[in-house]
C-alpha cells in the first residue's frame, strides 16, 4: 500500500504533539504539512499537498468550516477529516454537508483513527455508526417537511446499483468485479453520479442519496 501523506491543522500544541505521536505508530503514513490556522494551512500548500488532511474546527484565525469550504473549491483532490470537540449532530451534518470526508471527535483511539485515514484514502469517505445517526438527525431537523423520495433525480438501474455498492465502501476495484465490468466504466458510473447529485465527493453522494431516499441507512 502507498504512503498516506498527512496533514495536520490544530492551534493547541498538546494535542498537536499527541496526535503526532499516534500517528507515528500508524502504519504507512507521512505527516507532510502542520498549521495552526488556515492562513499558515493555506501558505503551505503551495509547498506540500496531503491526501488527507485533520482539521480542527476551532483555529485562532477563523474556523474550520471557512476551510472546509475553500479547500473543497481549490484542493478537491485533499480528503479532509474533522478532527473536534464539536459532538452536536446538526454540526457533524452539516460539515459532512460542505465538503468534508469523515468527523472523528478529540478522544478518538488510534486504531478508529488509523481507520478512518485509511478509508478517506481509498473509499473517499469515512461513516462510523455516531456520523450516520448524527447526519439523519440532522437532516431530520433541518427542515420539518417531509422530503418527496428521489425528487428530480433519475438514476438508471445500474447507477443505482454502483450508488448502492459505495455505499457499502467497497472500492472501485471491488464493484467492477461483482458487477462485471471494468474499473474505467465504475469511475464513469461514479461520475456521472456526482454530477446528477450535484456533489463534490462521495460523502456528499451518499448524504445527498440518504436525503432522497435512495439509499437507507
Amino acid at each position: 500500500m502507498e504512503t498516506i501523506k498527512i496533514g495536520l491543522v490544530d492551534d493547541h500544541n498538546l494535542f498537536r504533539e499527541g496526535l503526532k505521536s499516534l500517528l507515528s505508530k500508524v502504519e504507512k503514513v507521512e505527516l507532510v504539512l502542520e498549521a495552526i490556522s488556515g492562513k499558515q494551512l493555506f501558505d503551505q500548500l503551495k509547498h506540500a499537498v496531503p491526501n488527507v488532511l485533520l482539521l480542527d474546527l476551532d483555529m485562532e484565525d477563523g474556523n474550520g468550516m471557512d476551510a472546509t469550504i475553500r479547500l473543497s473549491k481549490e484542493f478537491p483532490e485533499i480528503k479532509i477529516i474533522i478532527l473536534t470537540m464539536h459532538k452536536e449532530d446538526r454540526m457533524i451534518s452539516y460539515m459532512m454537508e460542505i465538503g468534508a470526508h469523515g468527523y472523528l471527535l478529540k478522544d478518538t483511539n488510534q486504531n478508529e483513527l488509523s481507520e478512518a485515514i485509511n478509508k478517506v484514502h481509498m473509499q473517499g469517505f469515512y461513516f462510523n455508526p455516531r456520523i450516520a445517526e448524527a447526519m439523519l438527525k440532522g437532516l431530520k431537523n433541518k427542515s420539518k417537511t417531509i422530503p418527496e423520495v428521489g425528487v428530480g433525480i433519475n438514476l438508471t438501474n445500474r447507477e443505482k446499483d454502483v450508488l448502492e455498492l459505495i455505499s457499502q465502501e467497497f472500492t472501485t476495484a471491488e464493484i467492477a468485479e461483482k458487477l462485471f465490468l471494468s474499473e474505467r466504466t465504475i469511475e464513469g458510473y461514479r461520475k456521472n453520479l456526482l454530477m446528477k447529485m450535484g456533489v463534490k465527493n462521495t460523502a456528499g453522494l451518499i448524504l445527498k442519496a440518504i436525503k432522497k431516499g435512495l439509499l437507507q441507512v
